[in-house]
């Protein structure tokens, strides 16, 4: 990792830069396949099915056999276990429900707010060597309290045409309603346009690669809202003396072990303690399974000296992390003055790994420094807000006439006209 001693904030744009990739080249991609699966349908899909998963599918569609078989291969410890996080998460998410808004701005003037669900929701799952299974749970949980209509999901097949069997005993305890083995752009693609085999959805959630990153971005243009711009995930640990060395390390590496273009960062107050870090890094990465991966990651990645917390909250809210850990003394002083993080975990023993499995909140999260803006995904991210009105002849009668004088000042007559004979019809009541 890269040790830098108490940078001067001038360069910490510099220092702090993702390891992110140039897109062109993907973008010319990704636009060729979505012309061809908007114009082709199926017969693209099962073309770029066949280049990029090196099979030829004759039917999509996950079978209830499939499913039935799916389930009966899972252990009962791991049955146990993605029970237990789906409980987890769908409690805090259930907690996000809130009721009508309603309030009487003026006399005879009523408005509210209600919610509801987005009907059709596409999710996107990566399968590979790390099949996430557990963003099943963070993504259609969610959509399921919302009420979303319809759940479809997309999973690339194996060489087999088999989906992972976590995924689809997930998926079907979670009540998504269609799974498909379609994967990478094609999938966003045939989720975007709808083809004979894939629905087409309203909004698309979920990780992936950069090409089905970029493929989501090109979905907006077509009108399908996405859950969020995504990069390589991220994590950054703030520790004092009051931390515990190994477990730093091991949450660093947890998020390094994601990928090659990954970055994690440690700010600390103590040098001694930077150093013990980085000598734990050394010692447990050698014991990963994804050790290769992991140390291409923690070449992206820094351990950052500064004199006091003041400075390092400063610089974190400049970095604004996907996941951000406080290991320090004032953990007080850090939640209270964090403005820019996806999610946040407080303490010695509140991994970044409880945040992405079972302790309740949800591991979609904005990175890339889009936390600066981003909320991470949530019940509400599976609803639209939608506003109502309702107007009394009397609340006519005390808003007409300043509608009037905008509507007239913005040149807008009709405006104006409709309602000024509202007012008109009002006067003749009164006489009548």
């Amino acid at each position: 990792m890269n040790k830098i001693d108490n940078p001067k904030q001038d360069t910490w744009s510099e220092i702090l830069k993702r390891p992110t990739k140039t897109i062109d080249d993907i973008e010319v991609t990704v636009k060729e396949i979505f012309k061809e699966v908007q114009k082709k349908g199926d017969e693209a899909v099962a073309k770029y099915t066949s280049i990029f998963d090196g099979i030829t599918l004759d039917d999509y569609e996950v079978t209830s056999e499939e499913i039935h078989e799916a389930v009966n291969s899972i252990s009962s410890e791991l049955k146990e276990a993605i029970q237990l996080a789906k409980n987890n998460i769908y409690k805090f998410h259930a907690a996000q429900k809130t009721d009508r808004v309603e309030i009487e701005t003026i006399e005879g003037v009523n408005c509210w707010q209600e919610k509801r669900p987005i009907q059709k929701i596409g999710l996107y799952i990566p399968g590979g060597t790390a099949p996430l299974f557990s963003t099943v749970l963070m993504l259609a949980v969610p959509a399921e309290i919302a009420g979303c209509k319809e759940i479809v999901l997309c999973s690339p097949p194996d060489k087999k045409g088999k989906i992972n069997p976590a995924i689809l005993y997930a998926a079907n305890l979670c009540g998504v309603t269609k799974i498909l083995k379609v994967g990478g752009i094609q999938a966003i693609a045939g989720m975007t346009f709808g083809t004979k085999s894939i629905p087409q959805v309203y909004k698309i959630f979920g990780p992936g690669n950069q090409f089905v990153t970029v493929a989501k971005q090109l979905a907006t243009q077509f009108g399908v809202a996405i859950d969020m711009p995504a990069g390589p995930s991220e994590l950054l640990i703030v520790a004092d003396n009051t931390a515990v060395p190994a477990f730093v390390a091991s949450d660093l590496l947890s998020q390094a072990e994601h990928g090659t273009d990954s970055q994690v960062i440690l700010v600390s107050t103590s040098k001694k303690l930077i150093d013990e870090v980085e000598k734990e890094i050394q010692i447990q990465i050698e014991e990963l399974p994804r050790k290769e991966i992991a140390k291409k990651a923690i070449e992206n990645s820094k351990l950052i000296f500064v004199e006091n917390d003041q400075i390092a909250l400063d610089l974190i809210n400049d970095y604004g992390p996907e996941h951000f850990i406080i290991n320090s003394e004032f953990d007080d002083f850090y939640c209270n003055g964090i403005v820019n993080a996806g999610s946040i975990f407080i303490g010695n023993y509140t991994p970044e790994s409880a945040g992405d499995y079972a302790s309740g909140t949800n591991h979609t999260l904005p990175t890339n420094g889009y936390a600066k803006n981003y909320s991470g995904v949530n019940l509400d991210s599976f609803m639209k807000s939608m506003t109502f009105q309702k107007i009394t002849q009397k609340g006519i009668q005390n808003i007409g006439k300043a509608i009037e004088l905008m509507a007239e000042a913005e040149g807008l007559q009709a405006h104006k006209n409709a309602v000024t004979l509202r007012l008109q019809s009002c006067e003749v009541s009164k006489t009548s």
